[in-house]
């Protein structure tokens, strides 16, 4: 080789250690998952982890799941070990927001870098298959009566199903702060509760439900959206005459401080994973809505949501 050809070698090499991941071949992404396996940013992660591979923005992926407190515990970890790491992603989203509205912990979402918003998703309420309860309004007239025999299940302390809940009670004139909602570390803890007839009433995105839903081991009884989804006879909150509308969405932050330049090229290898085939299908298998939102639009609308959801959580007794 000659020497002029192999000192450009060398220099492209030194150049290369220091680019952003998309410049750089055999990028191994480290996917902080801040909840047990089987709930909904559990299947998010892994869903995207699965179509990074598959759209070859990436050669591995490797998964850490970590759960509690409405992904909080896992935010703090991911904080605090990925400084500087352009190869880490934690998924996070409303919920991760309501989880920290209240609890306020030392560690929280301006620690870390925004990415991308990825979906929106509406809440699906549902009973055991063997319950004796049919309808929403069943629910409501015994929490009338006795607020604390209803047992409602869900996520962490914070998230759009507890913050459903307080809304519906506030709605029927039943004090907020009498709901008996029992958390779980995730989606899968709360899923099993509600099989086994643990919880008188559960809550989660409606992708976590389906399968259950489908196989008729649970009852859909309301979906927090405007409008009835498609193709889910599943009948709205605000049909059936409560107005509780509240939608959750999901998304990625980066690791504390990265450089611009790799918050971009992190933000543009999402961007085309998002245009693969294989998350494509995952939207329309789990029934998520595509909702991508990169930048700086992302950033204010993460700062626009923490504004309402402290609104919507105050209203609802909450805080």
């Amino acid at each position: 080789m000659r020497r002029d050809m192999f000192l450009k070698s060398m220099l492209a090499l030194a150049t290369t250690a220091g680019l952003p991941l998309t410049a750089r071949a055999g990028a191994n992404i480290k996917m902080m998952i801040p909840a047990n396996p089987g709930g909904g940013w559990d299947g998010t992660g892994r869903a995207f982890g699965k179509a990074m591979l598959d759209a070859k923005v990436v050669d591995t992926v490797q998964y850490d799941n970590k759960g509690g407190a409405a992904g909080v515990i896992g935010l703090a970890q991911f904080v605090n070990a990925s400084k500087g790491d352009p190869n880490a992603l934690i998924v996070m989203g409303a919920v991760m927001l309501g989880g920290i509205i209240t609890g306020k912990p030392q560690v929280s979402l301006d620690k870390a870098t925004p990415i991308a918003r990825l979906t929106s998703e509406y809440n699906v309420f549902v009973v055991p298959a063997a319950s004796p309860i049919k309808t929403m309004k069943e629910v409501v007239e015994q929490m009338k009566k006795d607020p604390g025999s209803v047992k409602w299940g869900g996520g962490s302390r914070g998230t759009t199903e507890h913050i459903c809940a307080s809304m519906l009670a506030t709605k029927v004139g039943v004090d907020p702060k009498k709901v008996n909602y029992v958390a779980f570390r995730g989606g899968g803890e709360a899923t099993a509760a509600i099989l086994g007839g643990n919880v008188t009433v559960g809550g989660g995105g409606y992708s976590e439900m389906a399968e259950y839903i489908t196989a008729g081991k649970m009852r859909p009884i309301g979906v927090t959206s405007e409008k009835r989804l498609p193709g889910i006879n599943v009948p709205t909150m605000k049909e059936m005459g409560y107005d509780v509308v509240l939608g959750n969405w999901r998304g990625l932050y980066g690791a504390p401080g990265i450089t611009p330049e790799q918050r971009v090229a992190l933000t543009e290898m999402v961007i085309k994973t998002t245009k693969s085939k294989s998350w494509t299908d995952s939207m329309e298998k789990n029934g998520w809505t595509p909702a991508l939102m990169t930048g700086k639009a992302f950033d204010d609308f993460v700062d626009a949501e923490f504004s309402s959801l402290r609104g919507i959580m105050h209203l609802a007794g909450m805080l």
